[in-house]
C-alpha cells in the first residue's frame, strides 16, 4: 500500500526535470534525454542487485561459502584413494638372525614397490575411521642369486578407534552448520544493505538535481528582480540599499548554481558506479511522492532481528568454538587410547599369481596408550585459559544481542517518526513555496521590503530541502529496518 503525498511543492517544480531529464549541457548537467526511460527507486535496487558492483562480491562471498560447505560434505562420503611407493632402493649392512640364534651382519641390495588401494569411511557418532583396503607388494634381494618377493594382501577390514579424546568430527559437523547459515544469512543482508545503499544514493542524485533546480530558478528570478530593481532605482523609488543587496542576492545565486551543478555531476557519477553503469551513462529519475505504508511492530522487529541477523549467527559459531576449545582442554591433555583392530586376508609368494592364491587369515589388534604423569600444571592453566576465553566471548554476545534489539526496536520507531517527519515535511515545502509567491506578489506591489523577500526565498530554499531530506530519510530507515530483521513487513514474511 502507497501513499501519496498531496499539496507538495515539488511536484509542479520539478516534473519534466527530474521524471524526463533535459539534455546534457542544460540546467541539470548531464541528465537523460526523452528517450531514456525513468529509472525508479525500485528497478535501480533491482539494477544495483544484479549488476553492480557490490552485488557481484557479495554473490561471489555467498558461492565461496556454498563451495566450501559442499567440499566439506564431499568429506564425510566414502573416500578412495590410491597410495604407492615407487621402486625404492637400499644398500647397507643389515643384522641376519642365524638358525643357532647368533646374529651375523651381511650386506644386503634390496629394491622394493608397493601398490595399495583403500576405501575410508569417518564415523561422525564415534569420531572414529572405518577402512577397507588391498595392496600389493614386490621386494627384490640383488646379489649373487636375485630373490624376488612378493606379499599381497587382498582385502583388510578395520577401524580406529580413539577413546577418551574429543569427538572432533562432531564438532565440526555443528560449526559447520552455523558457518554456511550464517554465509547465507550475510549474503541476504548484503542484499538489503545494496538496497540502502542504492536508495541513499538515488536520492542523492535526486536531492542534487533538485537542488540545481531550485539554484537555477532561483538564479532566474533575482536577475528578473535585479532588473527591475535598477528600474526602480533609477526612478528613486528604491535606495541604493535596496539595490547593492539585489546585486548581492544575484551574486550568491550564482555561486549556489555553480555549486550545486558540480554536487548533481558527483551524485550521478557515484550511483553510476554503484549501478554497473558506464561512466557517462544517461540516468533520469523518476521519483514519486508515493511512499509505502508500513506499520512495524516493535516485538516483532526485535523477534525477526535476533532470528535472522547474520551477525548472530556468527556469534553462536563464535561461542561454540570457544566450547570446543574448553572441551579440547579437559579432554586432549589427559588419559587418552586410540584402539585400532583389523582382519583380512594375506599371502606371500615368489610369483605373482601365487600371491594371491589360498590366503591367510590376518588380525591386528593395538591400543595404543597416552598418560601424561607430570604437567605442572598446563593442563588446568589451559582448562582456565579456555574458560576465561569463553566467558568473553558469551559476555561479548550478550552485549551485540543486546544491541541488536536495540536497534531493531529504535529503527521500527524511527520509521514511524519518519513518516510523519515526511508529511509534516511536504507541507512546509508547499506553505514555504506558497509564501515565496505571496511576498513575491507584494514586492512586486510594494507592500513589503525586499529583505522580506530574501527571507521568504530562504524560507522556501529550507522548506525544499527539508522535504527532500525528509524523503530521503525515510526511504534508508525503510531499508535499515529491513536490514536489521531480514524481514518484508508489507509481505509480512521473511526475506529469502
Amino acid at each position: 500500500m502507497m501513499r501519496r503525498l498531496r499539496g507538495c511543492a515539488l511536484a509542479t517544480l520539478l516534473p519534466a526535470l527530474l521524471v524526463m531529464g533535459v539534455p546534457r549541457g542544460g540546467p541539470l548537467g548531464a541528465q537523460s534525454g526523452a528517450n531514456t526511460p525513468p529509472l525508479t527507486l525500485e528497478a535501480a535496487i533491482a539494477m544495483a542487485q544484479q549488476r553492480g558492483p557490490s552485488a557481484r562480491s557479495a554473490e561471489r562471498a555467498r558461492d565461496a561459502a556454498r563451495s566450501r560447505d559442499r567440499a566439506y560434505n564431499a568429506g564425510l562420503l566414502p573416500q578412495l584413494s590410491l597410495t604407492g611407493d615407487a621402486p625404492s632402493y637400499s644398500r647397507a649392512i643389515i643384522p641376519v638372525l642365524q638358525p643357532d640364534g647368533n646374529t651375523r651382519f651381511a650386506a644386503q641390495q634390496q629394491r622394493q614397490s608397493s601398490l595399495g588401494l583403500q576405501l575410508g569411511q569417518r564415523l561422525p557418532f564415534t569420531g572414529g575411521d572405518l577402512f577397507i583396503q588391498s595392496g600389493v607388494t614386490n621386494i627384490n634381494i640383488l646379489g649373487q642369486q636375485d630373490t624376488r618377493l612378493w606379499r599381497t594382501n587382498p582385502v583388510q577390514l578395520g577401524i580406529r578407534q580413539p577413546i577418551f579424546r574429543l569427538n572432533a568430527l562432531s564438532w565440526d559437523n555443528r560449526e559447520q552448520d552455523l558457518r554456511i547459515d550464517a554465509a547465507e544469512q550475510q549474503y541476504l543482508e548484503a542484499r538489503e544493505s545494496i538496497a540502502q545503499q542504492t536508495a541513499a544514493l538515488y536520492f542523492d542524485l535526486f536531492a542534487a538535481r533538485t537542488a540545481l533546480a531550485n539554484a537555477q530558478a532561483n538564479t532566474d528570478v533575482n536577475d528578473t528582480l535585479l532588473t527591475v530593481n535598477r528600474g526602480r532605482f533609477e526612478v528613486g523609488r528604491i535606495g541604493e540599499n535596496d539595490l547593492l543587496q539585489s546585486e548581492l542576492q544575484v551574486l550568491r545565486a550564482r555561486n549556489a548554481l555553480d555549486a550545486a551543478r558540480l554536487n548533481a555531476q558527483r551524485a550521478e557519477a557515484a550511483l553510476q558506479l554503484h549501478l554497473g553503469l558506464p561512466a557517462g551513462a544517461l540516468v533520469a529519475l523518476a521519483v514519486t511522492n508515493a511512499v509505502p505504508v508500513v506499520v512495524v511492530d516493535t516485538a516483532v522487529a526485535v523477534a525477526e532481528a535476533l532470528r535472522n541477523g547474520a551477525a548472530l549467527r556468527d556469534a553462536d559459531l563464535q561461542v561454540m568454538q570457544q566450547k570446543r576449545r574448553v572441551a579440547e582442554a579437559r579432554r586432549n591433555t589427559g588419559f587418552g587410547a586410540t584402539v585400532t583392530a583389523a582382519v583380512g586376508y594375506n599371502q606371500t609368494a615368489e610369483t605373482f599369481n601365487d600371491a594371491y592364491r589360498s590366503p591367510l587369515q590376518s588380525q591386528q589388534f593395538s591400543v595404543g596408550v597416552e598418560m601424561p604423569l607430570v604437567q605442572w600444571g598446563a593442563r588446568k592453566a589451559q582448562i582456565e585459559a579456555a574458560r576465561a576465553d569463553q566467558e568473553r566471548v558469551e559476555t561479548d554476545v550478550r552485549v551485540l544481542r543486546e544491541r541488536r534489539v536495540q536497534d531493531a526496536r529504535f529503527a521500527a520507531l524511527e520509521l514511524e517518526q519518519a513518516s510523519r517527519q515526511l508529511v509534516t515535511a511536504a507541507k512546509a515545502d508547499t506553505v514555504g513555496a506558497k509564501r515565496f509567491e505571496v511576498a513575491r506578489n507584494r514586492y512586486s506591489i510594494g507592500r513589503i521590503d525586499i529583505s522580506n523577500l530574501y527571507i521568504a526565498q530562504t524560507e522556501k530554499d529550507q522548506a525544499l530541502e527539508a522535504y527532500v531530506r525528509a524523503l530521503r530519510g525515510y526511504w534508508d530507515v525503510y531499508y535499515r529496518v529491513r536490514r536489521l530483521t531480514l524481514y518484508d513487513f508489507e509481505a509480512g514474511q521473511r526475506i529469502r
